[in-house]
């Protein structure tokens, strides 16, 4: 706000006697006191607010416009022209910060600048005709006038702008942490006072997408504009392509159906739904299908991890996994690979199909007969073993993945 401005290279041009200058100096006050009552009368969004310190502010700042005016016009600008007019644009600057800070649009403010300057030049005006201005110069008083209320304007426009500006930057990082946090689990306590922070109301819950980072953009434009997004790098999760995670609000019950559909084509996977406290738990499911490879192909539906809860289940200790599946498979041990392995898809498929055979069959893509010689095979290998119930369930989880493929021999 240093540079020299059009008002005061217009303002060197028109000298003020100082008898008038003193006049206008002396109404200072009244007219800053008229002008902030039309303000009040006549712009709705102040109606009622100019009262007690708020009135005192902008009673202030129209002094310090108008002082600052009558400085220019007086010639005080010879030596270096900036200064007069600084301290009115920065206190234009503040007040167009002041006004963004309090929720309210430039739209009040430049309609409050409006009748500002019709008062002041009214109250003005009278008082440069009755001291005896010429016509001309009394036109190019009013001309300076409203320039410089022009420049104020910009100036309180600027500050508004800045403002909004620095508050958006200032709400992205709250929301960035409190989205940080909720995949973090941190206490509930820090959580909400983190949501108050950030100006977001909590939601009843919180579910998880991941998708490819290229997709978040489009996919934001058709979510709730309370969701989350990070865009830091996916916590826990290391993965060949970049991927993005978004918390959509409330979108339990049938909004699940309509999420999905929302997804489909955006490569997106789908946590469960949870307490917005507890995202993190669909997060973690999330990553984890990720981390198995179950993400969906390039134009089909999302995936719904609800849809893959026993494989998610099963391969929460591979280890453990792989030590049942030994276990149970032990009568195959002595066998060759290639029939072990075929009598273990048999004895899976019989387990699934509950020992029909024909289904058995259909699944395998081998006769009817063929099942039932592979089937008394195994009886043979486990005798009673199969009706007992807790093999039979030990038998089920450990077959529930289909095992690795042996080589023939």
């Amino acid at each position: 706000m240093s540079d020299e401005t059009g008002t005061t290279r217009w303002a060197a041009h028109l000298e003020l006697d100082e008898q008038v200058a003193g006049r206008l100096l002396d109404r200072l006050p009244l007219v800053a006191e008229r002008t902030v009552s039309a303000i009040t009368a006549e712009v709705p969004s102040y109606s009622g607010a100019l009262t007690g310190s708020m009135r005192e502010k902008i009673q202030n700042a129209v002094r310090i416009a108008l002082g600052t005016f009558l400085q220019l016009i007086k010639g005080a600008q010879a030596t270096d022209p900036s200064t007069p007019l600084t301290p009115a644009l920065e206190a234009a600057y503040a007040l167009g910060s002041g006004e963004a800070r309090s929720g309210r649009s430039m739209d009040a403010l430049l309609a409050a600048y409006r009748v500002g300057a019709r008062v002041a030049w009214r109250e003005v005006s009278t008082t440069t005709v009755r001291s005896g201005l010429a016509a001309g110069t009394v036109a190019e008083f009013a001309e300076l006038m409203f320039a410089y209320i022009d420049e104020l304007s910009a100036a309180s426009v600027a500050g508004h702008a800045d403002e909004l500006a620095s508050a958006g930057r200032v709400r992205r990082r709250d929301l960035e942490r409190l989205t940080q946090q909720l995949l973090a689990a941190e206490p509930e306590e820090t959580l909400r006072r983190s949501a108050d922070r950030a100006d977001w109301p909590p939601p009843q819950t919180l579910t998880v997408v991941l998708l490819p980072r290229s997709n978040v953009r489009a996919v934001l434009a058709l979510l709730s504009p309370q969701t989350l997004e990070s865009e830091e790098d996916l916590p826990g999760v290391e993965l060949a392509e970049e991927m993005g995670v978004l918390l959509v609000p409330d979108m339990h019950g049938p909004r699940r159906r309509q999420l999905t559909r929302l997804l489909h084509g955006h490569r997106a996977v789908l946590g469960p739904v949870r307490p917005w406290t507890r995202v993190s738990r669909s997060y973690q499911r999330a990553a984890r299908a990720l981390a198995l490879g179950l993400g969906p192909g390039h134009r089909g539906p999302a995936l719904d991890t609800e849809q893959h809860l026993a494989q998610l289940v099963l391969s929460m200790d591979p280890e453990g996994l792989a030590d049942l599946r030994a276990q149970v498979l032990e009568p195959l041990s002595g066998l060759p690979p290639a029939t072990a392995q075929r009598l273990a898809e048999t004895l899976r498929s019989w387990l699934l199909h509950q020992g029909r055979r024909e289904d058995v069959a259909a699944d395998l893509f081998v006769h009817p007969q063929t099942v039932r010689y592979r089937m008394g095979k195994l009886r043979e290998l486990y005798g009673d073993r199969l009706h007992d119930p807790a093999v039979v369930l030990d038998l089920t989880l450990a077959l529930a993945v289909p095992p690795p493929v042996a080589a023939e021999d």
